[in-house]
């Protein structure tokens, strides 16, 4: 009689994971979203630093560029007729927007750039909506990637030597968390900002200077929990050290909680970045980001609704995706789960 082979916490956690439709759905949509972000340089599109004024604030459409522009121009020669503006002015006007025709109509026989097609419209400076909505992804995906890695490194440090070690060194660090707690966590990241500048660098470092507090609680907590277990005494029996009964044995045991908080995480600092943004303390051009494509949009959102609407609906579902994600993986490695 063959034995019986038992599965992991992670085999079983995955099979669960399957079950749960609005996860995998969220799951793949991540992936997607991540991948495009990577390999966005090999995508054949635009440049999201080019610049044509000729195509600024043109509306999604599968016409090319060119052929847009002549459209917008004519438009732009009706509405100076009908105007009550002085007639020399609007012959002058309406002579400078027939000759920009004859120049773009002449140019799209020979050269390509009024070829173009913007799927997602341009904007004020003529960029693609595309092209900046995407590389806007890969910094904004790259800031909560990368904040929420900080911010969980130092978590589990912290939390990890906390509920192991307990006594003083548990109420020290435990006063440090408690303190920084009570200080309000996005006027600091706006001050350090504000003061050291919007660089990418600053931007990652203020906003993981003091997001690792939660995660250093759940982690202790976590640990706390675990310390007394007969895995830990065991270790402990054979002389493993203090680090590598940490490290070894106690946190591959809440890697699965970690794993978790980290999917709810990401979604969190992308936000905070738009906010950020939002003010005018985030990403600064040439880069962009989603909260950066929000806030321009935001400014110009009556005339030019897609410059909002692009980049606002890429960031909700990427943002929906990570929270599905997250709260099935949460269900999935929860020991009490009732899913089958």
């Amino acid at each position: 009689m063959n034995p019986v082979k038992g599965t992991g916490l992670y085999v079983e956690g995955w099979k669960r994971l399957k079950k749960n439709k609005m996860a995998m759905i969220g799951l793949g949509v991540v992936v997607f979203y991540t991948l495009i972000a990577i390999f966005a340089p090999l995508l054949p599109i635009n440049s999201y630093r080019a610049q044509n004024l000729l195509h600024k604030d043109l509306p999604p459409s599968f016409t090319t560029a060119g052929t847009l522009a002549v459209e917008k121009l004519v438009s732009e020669i009706k509405t100076i007729t009908d105007s009550g503006a002085d007639p020399e002015v609007k012959v002058r006007l309406i002579e400078e927007k027939k000759l920009t025709i004859l120049r773009i109509e002449g140019e799209m026989k020979s050269s390509k750039v009024h070829n173009t097609l913007y799927i997602f419209g341009t904007d004020y400076l003529g960029r693609d909506m595309l092209a900046r909505t995407i590389y806007g992804g890969q910094i904004s995906i790259a800031i909560g990637i990368i904040g929420t890695l900080t911010s969980i490194l130092i978590g589990i440090v912290v939390g990890a030597l906390a509920g192991y070690l307990g006594g003083r060194v548990d109420a020290i660090l435990m006063r440090i968390v408690d303190v920084l707690y009570g200080l309000p966590y996005m006027l600091l990241v706006i001050i350090f900002m504000a003061v050291f500048g919007q660089n990418i660098m600053n931007l990652f470092f203020a906003l993981a200077i003091v997001s690792w507090l939660t995660e250093a609680r759940v982690v202790r907590g976590q640990i706390i929990s675990l310390k007394n277990s007969e895995f830990v005494e065991a270790a402990k029996t054979i002389g493993a050290g203090t680090g590598r009964i940490i490290f070894r044995h106690l946190l591959p045991n809440t890697l699965g909680v970690i794993i978790v908080f980290a999917t709810l995480r990401i979604p969190s600092f992308i936000m905070m970045e738009a906010f950020l943004s939002f003010l005018g303390l985030g990403v600064s051009a040439p880069m962009t980001s989603w909260g950066l494509l929000v806030q321009e949009g935001v400014e110009a959102m009556t005339s030019v609704p897609w410059r909002l609407l692009v980049p606002a609906l890429g960031m909700t579902v990427f943002l929906f995706s990570m929270n599905f994600l997250g709260d099935g993986l949460r269900d999935a490695f929860d020991p009490q789960s009732k899913n089958n």
